[in-house]
C-alpha cells in the first residue's frame, strides 16, 4: 500500500456559551491550537449565546461556505435548559452520525466515570460539511480532538476515516443527471 499524503482540511470553530469572551474561551483556544498542530486550516472562529436560532443558523452559514469542510462546536451540550447546541445541530443535519457520541462517551468514561452521562456529544452531516458538537469543557474538547477527530480528519488514518469520503458526501445530488 502506498503511503498518503495528509490533506489539511478547513475547520471552522464555534464556542457556544451565554460568557465566554475570546479572552477567555479555553476550550474554543484548545481546539483552535491543536487542530492547527495537526496541519489544518482554522477556517472561522465565532462565539454565539445559547440561543438555538442563532447557532442553527451560523451553522448552516458555515455549511454553506466553500471555505469551511468541517464545524466543531463547544458548549451547550449539556441537561440545563440553555443548553441547546444539540437541538440546535439535528436542525441542521442531513445525517447523523451516531457513532460519535458513543465512542466519545467510551474516551470519556475512564477520566470522568458516570458523570459522561450528562454528556449529549454529537455529530452528523449537512451540505457536505462535518458537524461535531463537544461539551464546553477543555478536557472535553482535548480528548474529542485527541481521541477520534485527529485520526478521522487525518487522511492518511486507517482503515478509513472522514476525509477520504468527503468528495462522495453529496453524491446524492449526482443521481439522475447525465
Amino acid at each position: 500500500m502506498t503511503e498518503r499524503t495528509f490533506i489539511p482540511v478547513k475547520i471552522a470553530v464555534l464556542t457556544v456559551s451565554d460568557t465566554r469572551k475570546l479572552e477567555d474561551d479555553r476550550s474554543g483556544t484548545t481546539l483552535v491550537k491543536r487542530l492547527e498542530a495537526a496541519g489544518h486550516i482554522l477556517a472561522d472562529r465565532a462565539i454565539i449565546r445559547d440561543e438555538r436560532n442563532q447557532v442553527a443558523d451560523k451553522l448552516r452559514a458555515w455549511v454553506a461556505s466553500d471555505e469551511v469542510d468541517v464545524v466543531i462546536s463547544t458548549g451547550g451540550t449539556g441537561l440545563t435548559g440553555r443548553d441547546i447546541t444539540v437541538e440546535a445541530h439535528r436542525d441542521v443535519y442531513e445525517k447523523e452520525i451516531d457513532a460519535f457520541a458513543t465512542l466519545f462517551t467510551m474516551v470519556s468514561f475512564p477520566k470522568i466515570g458516570t458523570s459522561v452521562t450528562q454528556s449529549r456529544a454529537c455529530a452528523g452531516v449537512a451540505g457536505g460539511t462535518y458537524l461535531f458538537a463537544l461539551p464546553g469543557s477543555p478536557g472535553a474538547c482535548k480528548d474529542g480532538w485527541d481521541e477520534i477527530l485527529l485520526h478521522q480528519l487525518d487522511y492518511r488514518h486507517g482503515p478509513c476515516n472522514f476525509v477520504e469520503i468527503m468528495p462522495r458526501l453529496e453524491e446524492h445530488k449526482q443521481r439522475g443527471k447525465s
